[in-house]
């Protein structure tokens, strides 16, 4: 594949996005098959996208899918598959070799595989003997607490919820999740001041806001379904601002692939009213400034305040002692530019604020986004039309998954209620996170480590001490779909367990089932697949957690077979333990399904003093490192995704929006720095990271001159999860801080 850098003029989707979208669904010599599929992606009687959790917006609509979704839906209906003869062929030495589009582009996964250690090669195993082996090394161990249950975004509500309960009657809350890695802060910092982790508004308020602010968010790659909202926004007036260290085509301008005048005319809609470029890491002083003007020029809901809030006193005091000089700083904005933005704020009267990893993946997040929602807090904009709270969650069920009770730290509630329905006593002692799972199997106290879905592997922090952690392992288990790095970094012994994907008919006993999903706004609605499963040895999701359960738990009460035979029974459990869930079957079958609520949104504030706080923050410190650093300059690293990939599935080696084509291994820079190194664009360089238990060093990325602040450099993951110490967190969420890495450069050899 030819690889060049070239500037990219044209907006985002249109016939760019068009012409991919065919290039996919041909690649993977479905185009027939992929056109008809993508017909009943996001449909009343269809399947959910596999892809982001950006919500429906009308339901009777043919097309309700983007670029990424059918990238995705690409993938998955592909007529390649990986049989026991391709694992015959090569051995796990030689696939790990390979980068991770070759892993994830050969197809589909047909029969469940177990590493041979005497081989190197993974073999067939059958379903039976799979669960039997994983019963066996569960039941071996000292304690349950050994045992490590982690899920992807993409796991059904049905799966999800089996999955927790089985971990929960093993004995433990070692349910280590994605949102460990991506939202977390939202979910910590949002219940700490509205007693609700999840985003306040609906689709609906997108069409009533009169500004929508954005914070560290990329939606042109991330949720593209999301610049159809944004540019309709923009047609009727509403003011767009955007934060965002990278200048992003998709936040800039946009042309919608429904809309025959702009792609006849080439016309396309001017997004971002104003598009500021703060720091990395700059957004918390951006939005501290921002009140300081509101709380300067009086430009505050008062009665809101006082009838809704604590804590505004603190507040007030707090921020007006910051100087105008520390917030420039910290934010990289001038006083000018943080006015500008303060005087569209002020005067809307139904603002939105959006954010995604750009905010979440820093050590001071959950302090950003408590800033960010007293922000709206001092406008009253939580609990009415047009305004709210947006954080925009990635996989399909993130979401989903945390209110079925994926959850280290799950509520005494909630447990209160499943030992009640199920008739056993879950434990109580608080699980591992993500880096909690991590330390435990690189510590040797985690020694079965079993993943419902993801590429574990690679979505973590730390390459190396992740994959000795993995390697550790007396087994690893990873149910999944298509072959990814996950699979060749285990354990002792490994299994891979081949499932039906999202557009898959799944067959029961009972007959055809749907499953069901949560999306970025709270929206359940059901999800049946179309296409014949890729080989007639997958099980479901909620079949294998079943199957499992039951060769692991001989003396379990719960009838875990006759539970997956109608996916109905399994609704009926969780009504009985989910708040919100009540006549779930019911509510679910409506077209669009149903929103399970808000408390916040109704002004109801589930904290200890039934107010919403405001909760002031200092400005991140940012010296740390500065004296330690022996040779060159200290930057700044995000680590992003290109527009060919969705999470750690590469689906192309292009970057069609940032101008980069057929490479993955490169390094974004300002000019400026650029002069200030010695260096150019198109040199090689080594990338080091600094912190205090050493230096981590990722080989051979390609400078490219872009538009992003000076100190500041942003590359791609996972090529750059290697820098990413494991014990640089978020605080009180610990989110790896992945958009915040201080690095050196020098010239590769």
């Amino acid at each position: 594949m030819t690889q060049r850098i070239k500037l990219y003029k044209q907006p985002a989707g249109g016939w760019g996005a068009l012409k991919s979208s065919l290039k996919h669904i041909s690649e993977q010599g479905i185009l027939q098959k992929g056109i008809a599929t993508l017909l009943h992606s996001n449909q009343p009687d269809g399947f959910d996208c596999p892809g982001c959790a950006w919500p429906d917006r009308n339901h009777h609509s043919t097309f309700e899918f983007c670029e990424n979704g059918v990238k995705a839906v690409a993938a998955e209906a592909t007529k390649r598959t990986v049989d026991a003869a391709f694992f015959e062929k090569h051995s796990v030495a030689w696939l790990a070799e390979q980068d991770d589009y070759f892993l994830e582009s050969q197809g589909r996964l047909t029969e469940p595989m177990v590493y041979d250690a005497a081989s190197g090669h993974y073999q067939p195993i059958a379903w039976d003997d799979a669960f039997a082996l994983v019963a066996r090394e569960l039941n071996a161990l000292d304690h349950p607490d050994q045992a490590l249950f982690y899920t992807s975004g993409r796991t059904s509500n049905e799966a999800a919820f089996l999955y927790q309960l089985f971990a929960r009657e093993f004995g433990t809350n070692n349910l280590p999740d994605c949102s460990n890695m991506c939202h977390e802060p939202s979910g910590v910092g949002m219940s700490e001041a509205i007693g609700v982790g999840k985003g306040t508004v609906t689709l609906d308020d997108f069409t009533q806001a009169e500004a929508i602010f954005i914070f560290g968010q990329n939606p042109g790659t991330n949720h593209p379904r999301m610049l159809g909202e944004l540019r309709a926004a923009a047609k009727r007036g509403c003011r767009i601002v955007v934060f965002n260290p990278l200048k992003e085509r998709g936040l800039e301008r946009f042309t919608d692939p429904q809309s025959p005048v702009e792609m006849l005319t080439g016309g396309a809609t001017e997004l971002a009213s104003l598009y500021f470029q703060p720091r990395i890491g700059g957004d918390l002083a951006v939005v501290k400034g921002i009140i300081k003007v509101l709380l300067e020029t009086d430009a505050l809901d008062r009665n809101f305040i006082a009838a809704h809030t604590d804590g505004f006193d603190a507040l007030r005091e707090e921020v007006l002692a910051e100087t105008w000089p520390a917030l420039e700083e910290s934010s990289g904005l001038t006083e000018a530019q943080i006015r500008e933005a303060a005087a569209v704020y002020a005067a809307s009267n139904a603002t939105i604020c959006t954010w995604g990893m750009g905010i979440t993946q820093h050590r001071h997040s959950v302090a950003t986004i408590q800033m960010i929602v007293n922000l709206l807090l001092l406008k009253g904009n939580i609990g009415k039309s047009g305004a709210g709270a947006c954080p925009v969650r990635g996989h399909s069920n993130v979401q989903g998954d945390r209110t079925m009770g994926i959850n280290e730290k799950p509520a005494a509630a909630f447990l209160d209620k499943l030992g009640a329905a199920f008739d056993f006593a879950p434990p109580r002692e608080h699980g591992h996170d993500v880096v909690g799972a991590i330390e435990a199997m690189f510590a040797g106290e985690g020694k079965v480590f079993f993943a419902m879905g993801g590429n574990f592997a690679t979505a973590t922090p730390d390459t190396e001490r992740t994959h000795q952690a993995l390697r550790n392992c007396r087994l690893t288990v990873h149910v999944t779909t298509k072959l990814n790095r996950s699979h060749l970094v285990h354990g002792e012994q490994a299994l891979i367990l081949p499932c039906l994907g999202r557009t898959e008919i799944d067959r029961q006993a009972g007959g055809v089932q749907g499953v069901t999903v949560e999306d970025s706004m709270s929206m359940v609605h059901i999800s049946t697949g179309m296409n014949a499963p890729a080989s007639n040895q997958l099980l479901s999701e909620p079949a294998i957690v079943a199957h499992l359960a039951a060769a692991t738990l001989p003396q379990s009460k719960t009838p875990w077979l006759w539970l997956v035979e109608d996916y109905d029974r399994i609704r009926d459990k969780i009504a009985e333990v989910v708040d919100g869930f009540a006549d779930f079957n019911a509510r679910v079958h409506v077209p669009g399904g149903f929103y399970l609520g808000n408390a916040a949104r109704e002004q109801r504030w589930r904290t200890a003093g039934a107010r919403a706080r405001l909760i002031s923050h200092p400005l991140p410190d940012r010296q740390r490192f500065e004296t330690k650093l022996g040779d060159g300059p200290l930057f700044n690293l995000m680590t992003v995704r290109s527009h060919d990939q969705y999470n750690t599935t590469v689906y192309g080696l292009d970057d069609r929006y940032r101008g980069v084509f057929g490479h993955r291994r490169v390094c974004f820079i300002n000019k400026q720095d650029l002069a200030r190194i010695g260096m150019q664009a198109g040199q090689w360089v080594d990338m080091t990271s600094l912190w205090d238990d050493g230096e981590r060093v990722a080989k051979r990325f390609l400078l490219v001159e872009y538009d992003i602040p000076e100190g500041c450099l942003a590359s791609y993951f996972p090529e750059t999860n290697s820098l990413v110490p494991l014990s640089n967190v978020a605080d009180k969420a610990r989110t790896p801080a992945s958009k915040s890495i201080p690095v050196r450069l020098s010239h590769a050899l």
